[in-house]
């Protein structure tokens, strides 16, 4: 059966809330949940809107309730000054009536809906009592203001204030954890962005622009130089360099000839390609990677530390009714006085009502998420926080993330160095090869002047000829300077040590002879080792995930202290990997920055992601590393640690509150006011000891001291 994309729960295919994207259709469980997917700002903006008209409700209502109780300590009647109708009935009590009732039926809405979702599924949440707590305030306090007498409560008795505070706290708490959440669903919609729009294929022997979603199997399909490719196919006709590091991690282009597959969404660098579509919509890499995210994030959606509260719930809810009946039944049965169990009634309601629980996640968030935001480290949920403290391994991407993910000059062999510097850089100018470019790039950071080409001939797969300042001027391979009748045996040696080093050696010859040799490799990012090195120290096994060659993985691998290497793995290999490594029973932390790494990202216990890397990857990742330091990775799970345990310490006093209250109040030594006093304490101790994760110092060091 399909899954809501947005709250994850399994869904009927024959559901009336469905939308179409990219060629395949999505299933929700509600409106609500159609609408996030589709516009999740808007229902962010919406849920901001119920907040500020709850918060608005509250502090008018805490400013009347002050005036109030001024005004009696002056024995001044209120209706004299204040601006209150004439009426004889008309006293201060409404005015908290027709404030509190929009806060209590409008912002309390969604745990009314909740409440009943739960009950209709003969099962208990918060919502149940959140709504059971305040109605029982609003309700009691209704009842003493417009029926006096009724009941043997002194008109001035009520708690309208009372449900508006509570349904403001955990409102607000609701809205800062969607915040920080920031719309899982945007990760698959990112991910469709980068489908092309527009294909070229050909039809009735003519060159049509089409809708790339409508691209039928074996169509020929027709790529440009700098366009993406619409869907997989086989190569027919052509040959080009294909860009494929966001899908394959490969982070040199490949070149690709008739009888090679190409992948959707990959990008053409360099030639003109015809190829035969043999997938397409949903069969394609990339809506194939979709999916597996989708699947992978309702997973681990559940975190134990996000249902606590629930489970709490399920408990409590029975209890605090049973034990408020009780109360009620005792003092009116055995002590013959209904005003003592009403009164303890309330305030058993009143007391037990999970504010605090309610904040207690939320704000332990927001405040280690402030924290990690002040050091470039960015953490989304509360799933991949309750995961950190056990975490036991770190698998890392190469490309994108142990390396900077583009090739830059590390060696070059000759008599005379600079002069064949100059001369590659002088030939690969025209080139938009990201070899060439390296090239380039290395020489203006020399300070040398690049001069233009007479000629220019790229060949694709062997290098380029060019006429340059009089001379012929050769760079590429092998079996470039073997078509042009140059020797190079004498270099075989030291090429293949390069390419053991996981370089691409570049041969240069002018006039037919050898000039030089320029390697060239994706080199490490900054502190790479240093990170490595960490996370040894923290216990935690690293290894190295990668789509690339075994040959540069290890080389790779051996430079930053990596033992464990896994190579040649495609975006559904990655995923694979991570299911196995978790059901050895390892927690499982993934380290990536391209499209290819979103899969595994999702699918283990905490992704990271890489600032400098795609979109997609940083909307599955759990931990965002912003400044793109790799000794964050340590530095974030440290902070995680801290944080989650301020999440279990609010969790704790919040029940001691709530736990120490109830039974007083059931025994009627707790006056209803004083239980909603005792209630905002408890949010009051939440909210003290999170802003303590302020005091956190997180520093590039395992050694950091929790609060």
């Amino acid at each position: 059966m399909p899954i809501d994309p947005v709250c994850k729960m399994t869904v009927d295919e024959s559901t009336p809330f469905k939308a179409e994207l990219g060629g395949r259709m999505y299933y929700f469980c509600a409106q609500e949940c159609l609408q996030t997917f589709l516009n999740p700002e808007k229902e962010l903006k919406s849920l901001k809107h119920r907040v500020s008209l709850v918060l608005s409700g509250v502090l008018v209502i805490a400013l009347l309730r002050v005036i109030a109780l001024f005004a009696l300590a002056a024995g001044v009647s209120i209706v004299t000054w204040a601006p209150i109708p004439q009426l004889p009935w008309f006293t201060w009590g409404y005015w908290l009536f027709i404030l509190t009732t929009p806060v209590q039926f409008i912002g309390g809405w969604s745990f009314y809906k909740g409440a009943y979702t739960a009950l209709k599924a003969r099962a208990t949440n918060m919502d149940v009592l959140i709504a059971m707590g305040t109605t029982t305030a609003y309700l009691f306090s209704s009842v003493v203001l417009f029926f006096p007498g009724v009941l043997p409560v002194a008109e001035k008795d009520v708690y309208f204030e009372v449900s508006a505070v509570i349904i403001a706290f955990v409102l607000l708490g609701r809205f800062i954890e969607d915040y920080i959440r920031a719309h899982t669903s945007s990760a698959v919609r990112k991910l469709m962005d980068l489908r092309p729009d527009v294909a070229r294929v050909i039809r009735d022997d003519q060159e049509v622009e089409i809708p790339a979603e409508s691209v039928m199997v074996d169509e020929i399909v027709v790529v440009r130089p700098g366009e993406k490719i619409p869907t997989d196919g086989i190569v027919t006709e052509g040959s080009s360099s294909i860009d494929e590091k966001l899908v394959t991690g490969e982070s040199i282009p490949v070149e690709k000839k008739p009888g090679d597959n190409v992948i959707g969404a990959t990008l053409n660098r360099m030639g003109s390609l015809k190829y035969k579509a043999t997938q397409v919509g949903a069969d394609t890499t990339l809506m194939q990677i979709v999916k597996m995210v989708e699947e992978a994030q309702a997973s681990t959606l559940n975190a134990r530390i996000q249902r606590m509260a629930d489970q709490i719930s399920a408990i409590a809810v029975p209890a605090v009714v049973t034990v408020a009946i009780l109360s009620f039944l005792g003092w009116f049965l055995l002590g013959d006085d209904f005003t003592a169990g009403i009164l303890a009634f309330v305030a058993v309601m009143i007391i037990s009502c999970p504010c605090a629980i309610g904040i207690a996640t939320p704000l332990s968030l927001f405040f280690g998420v402030g924290k990690g935001a002040e050091a470039g480290i960015l953490i989304r949920s509360g799933e991949y926080l309750e995961q950190a403290q056990r975490l036991t391994t770190v698998v890392f991407d190469k490309t994108g993330t142990l390396t900077k993910g583009e090739p830059s000059v590390t060696d070059i062999i000759g008599d005379n160095k600079d002069e064949a510097l100059r001369l590659a850089a002088v030939a690969e100018k025209s080139s938009e090869h990201p070899l060439g470019e390296a090239i380039v790039r290395a020489a203006r950071e020399k300070g040398m002047v690049i001069k233009d080409t007479e000629t220019f001939e790229a060949i694709s797969g062997h290098g380029i000829i060019v006429k340059a300042e009089g001379k012929e001027v050769l760079v590429g391979n092998r079996r470039l300077m073997h078509t042009n009748s140059i020797i190079t045996d004498s270099l075989e040696q030291t090429i293949q040590g390069f390419e053991v080093q996981g370089k691409t050696a570049m041969i240069v010859a002018i006039d037919k002879k050898i000039a030089g040799i320029i390697a060239v490799a994706d080199t490490l990012k900054d502190h790479s080792t240093e990170a490595v090195t960490e996370l040894k120290k923290m216990g935690i096994e690293t290894i190295m995930l990668t789509g690339d060659n075994e040959r540069t993985a290890n080389a790779i691998a051996k430079l930053v202290g990596i033992d464990k290497v896994i190579a040649n793995v495609l975006p559904g290999g990655k995923v694979d990997v991570i299911k196995k490594l978790q059901t050895e029973g390892k927690i499982v932390a993934m380290v990536g920055d391209g499209i290819n790494d979103s899969p595994a990202l999702a699918q283990s216990n905490i992704g990271i992601a890489v600032g400098s890397g795609s979109d997609v990857a940083k909307e599955t990742g759990g931990i965002i590393l912003i400044k793109d330091d790799l000794r964050d990775v340590a530095a974030g799970i440290v902070l995680s640690r801290a944080t989650i345990r301020k999440i279990k310490q609010n969790l704790f006093w919040a029940l001691f509150y709530n736990t120490l209250g109830i039974p007083v109040a059931a025994f009627g030594l707790l006056n209803p006011i004083i239980a909603a006093l005792a209630m905002a304490m408890s949010s009051l101790f939440v909210v003290t000891n999170s802003t303590l994760l302020n005091r956190f110092k997180l520093v590039k060091t395992i050694e950091s001291q929790v609060p």
